[in-house]
Order: C-alpha cells, then structure tokens, then sequence
C-alpha cells in the first residue's frame, strides 16, 4: 500500500486504517507485534512522527496496547471492534448515499437490492 498524498484524507488517518485493514486480514493478530514508527515510517517514505500519530490513535481507541520497551501490540478483540465500528461508521454513511441516491434517479427498493446482489457477485 502507498499513501495518497493528494488524498484529502490525512496521512496518519491512513496508517491507521492500514493497520485496520492488516487486522482485519489476519495479517496482524491477536497480541503480535505491530510495526513501529520507524518501520511505518520507512515503509511508506513518511515522516516517523505521522506514522506514529496514526499509532496513537489505534492506542486510543483500544486497538493496539504497548508494552514498555518491547513495542506496540494488537489488542484482544481488536478485530471485532474494527467491524463493529465501521459497519456503524463507513457502512451506514455508504447505505445512505447510495439510497438517496437511488431516489433521486427513481431506482426502486427491489432494483436497489438486485444492483446490490449483482455487484456482490461480482465482488
């Protein structure tokens, strides 16, 4: 993964749902260490203070622990909030812009659904 930098999205806010997305992918696990600063840093051609800003936030929000000196970890359950968390987030922002907009094109509930199973078919 690259970060955008043209994106309107910040850099640390990146990281962080990078490491969401390695969690939910089970490439990050349930106490495994988590990449340092200085490794996200190095990795991404980025400043090691916004890699680690985009750490404190998952450390706020409970989704990685530290221990003293050894680093940062992924906490226990981490993966259930991170679902949790985007499907009362992101998903329902998505649903409610997809079906506003499916109003004003006079798309139906029913067609709605079929355009839904169709792209998750081919998802």
């Amino acid at each position: 993964m690259n970060v955008n930098t043209d994106s309107s999205i910040p850099i640390y806010i990146q990281i962080a749902e990078w490491i969401e997305n390695e969690i939910l992918a089970d490439r990050l696990i349930t106490d495994g260490k988590v990449y340092s600063q200085y490794q996200l840093a190095e990795m991404f051609n980025i400043n090691p203070a916004t890699a680690g800003k985009g750490l404190t936030i998952l450390l706020e929000n409970n989704i990685l622990y530290k221990k003293r000196g050894l680093g940062m970890f992924v906490q226990g359950g981490a993966k259930e909030f991170i679902v949790e968390k985007r499907r009362d987030e992101k998903l329902t922002i998505l649903a409610k812009e997809i079906v506003l907009e499916a109003k004003r094109l006079f798309v139906s509930d029913d067609e709605l659904i079929e355009l839904i199973k169709k792209v998750q078919k081919g998802c």
